[in-house]
């Protein structure tokens, strides 16, 4: 039979499983893989990891990720490695917020906010929404900043990594099979 006679076998109909389940997650784990994408990946997902309103910071990286068709596992993977730093910066943006709006320095334990955050969540949103405000307004005027630096710093890094790799690979064709010894 000639090549050009052959037919590709039908494949069965997708399942509602398939098509509702399966194939989002594939198409979000498998999305964003491109030196650019990964690169606003790595700045988006470090801005949204650090978002100063505890336990926000996973949704917004998947919101995040959905909207800009990031690559989700990066952008989970980053969110999980500045959780350490998170608290840090929280700080940070609180002082920000404070010089912003030109009220005196604000003054907070983190023993207190984290204690009154798991034991009684909407008396904390109570209690320091001021706080939370000057928080956001910190986060929201350096998060812009830290974006382009990173994503100008992590572009031309990730397409020298990607440059060096193609080459690598292209280094590795196979060449003639070796002679065997033997006759």
């Amino acid at each position: 039979m000639p090549l050009t006679d052959f037919q590709p076998v039908p494949q069965a109909p997708r399942t509602f499983w398939q098509r509702r389940v399966v194939d989002p997650v594939v198409k979000q784990m498998t999305q964003g893989i491109s030196p650019e994408k990964i690169a606003l990946t790595l700045a988006v997902g470090s801005a949204c990891g650090v978002f100063p309103v505890p336990g926000t910071t996973t949704i917004l990286c998947l919101l995040a990720g959905i909207l800009l068709r990031l690559n989700q596992p990066i952008i989970q993977l980053v969110n999980g490695v500045l959780t350490p730093i998170h608290v840090a910066l929280f700080f940070l943006f609180i002082r920000v917020g404070d010089m912003l709006t030109g009220t005196p320095h604000t003054k907070v334990s983190f023993h207190a906010l984290e204690t009154m955050l798991w034991d009684d969540p909407w008396h904390f949103v109570r209690l320091f929404d001021g706080v939370l405000l000057h928080a956001l307004l910190g986060w929201v005027v350096l998060a812009p900043i830290w974006i382009v630096l990173t994503y100008s710093i992590g572009l031309p890094t990730l397409r020298e990594i990607m440059r060096q790799r193609a080459e690598t690979e292209a280094g590795k064709m196979p060449a003639e099979p070796p002679e065997h010894p033997v006759p």
